[in-house]
């Protein structure tokens, strides 16, 4: 049996079939302006020593650890990863499972979700997490929507010091609803200011980041209080999740709900991608959660297994109740941050967590030495926000031609910020390559 056309007679037949004359008669419903009928501009085939040459070339084009020293976080960390994970993460069980949907032969994949809802559940402090989502930006857009279905109110208040990319799918996902979006500003010290929200009618959420955009610790505490205080759900975001190895974590600090990106849990960088979206709630809005949830359970015999449960889908069977558009998890990078966490261990994060935070404490130490102002005074974690003299760009340019990218500019993002800059320190940068920064910088 043939499933696929193998000649023009084929081919003529099936349209024929379906009453068409040509295959360019498919394309009809779409508009002109919006088809490409001229051929494809591509250059010639390559083989594939060609195409290896090809790429060598283009990479010269990008700042790329080891070679470069890259003091740049804002969403996106570079972190050491053990071997085992990377070894154990390639084995075929891993690397070729999807959706578990038969529990009967998908018992191992169930079991590795379950240990990493788990993991996440206890580093972010909450009752219970779903298997992931697609990254932290719409991991948000996700939290803000359960709230929404959960107060059944139209309004919500984000902290306009949550990463822009965030803000930016949030935008998306509401743009063509009639929820009302409400952006809380920056306080001087670099936290959110939620006066505000005080009074505010029909709010179904406040959300905040932490650390937030800027690098600054936010009084996670204060604002869950201040945002309970308002009937509203209270969010709390993430882009840095080994922050809660040495700071409280979410869930101990009021959070309804928490969610970020899991990138820094054993994900390599990978020139932006693929991320994980972490997901975690309490477990009376458990019916409310996006995305799947994998259960423990007993057999008929009384023995232990894994299903995936509560998974109100949009193609299940109750997909009319689907919480959301989101039919899959970011598996792989689930089991990848379940594999770091549980290789790493809960002191080797809290170890780490503060290597961290030393380190850029020692560099925001040495450039404050060198005349350079630290833009906030609220505590950090391993990045924070300077303000750099007028000029700096030259010397930020001159800086990339000796193979150290000294933070990310963030005036693009906030104008009022000119000449301020985000810089990141982790475990993987020396104290020589922080040494050789403010050197550079100073010189």
């Amino acid at each position: 049996m043939r499933y696929l056309p193998h000649t023009d007679e084929d081919i003529s037949s099936m349209l024929k079939t379906i009453g068409v004359k040509k295959v360019d008669d498919l394309f009809k419903t779409v508009p002109d302006d919006c088809r490409h009928t001229e051929p494809l501009n591509l250059p010639k085939p390559l083989t594939e020593w060609e195409l290896n040459g090809l790429f060598d070339t283009l990479s010269g084009d990008m700042a790329v650890s080891p070679e470069y020293k890259v003091f740049m976080g804002a969403g996106s960390y570079d972190h050491y990863i053990p071997e085992a994970v990377k070894y154990l993460l390639g084995r075929s069980e891993f690397s070729t499972s999807y959706t578990p949907y038969q529990p009967e032969i998908s018992q191992g994949t169930l079991q590795a979700v379950f240990e990493y809802q788990t993991l996440a559940a206890r580093l972010l402090g909450m009752e219970v997490a779903n298997a992931s989502l697609y990254d932290g930006a719409s991991a948000l857009a996700e939290a803000l929507l359960m709230a929404i279905r959960i107060t059944r109110r139209s309004r919500i208040a984000l902290s306009m010091i949550i990463h822009p990319f965030y803000r930016r799918v949030v935008k998306t996902y509401f743009e063509p609803t009639d929820y009302e979006v409400v952006e809380l500003p920056c306080l001087g010290n670099g936290r959110t200011d939620l006066s505000s929200i005080e009074g505010m009618n029909d709010l179904a959420a406040v959300a905040v980041q932490s650390p937030n955009f800027f690098g600054c610790v936010e009084d996670l505490k204060s604002a869950g209080e201040t945002a309970h205080n308002n009937t509203a759900l209270f969010i709390t975001a993430f882009t840095e999740p080994l922050a809660y190895g040495l700071l409280k974590s979410p869930g101990s600090l009021g959070a309804d709900i928490a969610c970020g990106e899991g990138q820094s849990l054993g994900i390599p960088r990978s020139f932006g991608g693929p991320g994980l979206g972490m997901f975690a709630g309490r477990m009376e809005h458990v019916r409310s959660m996006p995305g799947r949830l994998v259960g423990k359970t007993v057999d008929m015999d009384g023995k232990r297994g894994f299903v995936l449960t509560l998974a109100t889908r949009e193609q299940h069977i109750r997909r009319e109740k689907a919480t959301s558009n989101i039919c899959t998890n970011s598996s792989l990078c689930a089991l990848a941050a379940a594999m770091y966490m549980a290789s790493v261990g809960g002191s080797g994060i809290r170890e780490l967590a503060a290597l961290n935070h030393d380190k850029s404490e020692y560099l925001k130490s040495e450039l404050t030495k060198a005349g350079f102002e630290i833009a906030f005074q609220s505590p950090t974690f391993n990045e924070f926000t300077f303000k750099a003299p007028a000029g700096f760009s030259a010397v930020y340019k001159r800086l990339l031609d000796k193979k150290i990218v000294a933070g990310l500019p963030i005036a693009p993002f906030y104008p009022e910020l000119q000449d301020h800059y985000l810089l990141c320190v982790t475990e993987t940068s020396t104290r020589d390559d922080m040494d050789d920064l403010v050197r550079e910088v100073k010189s």
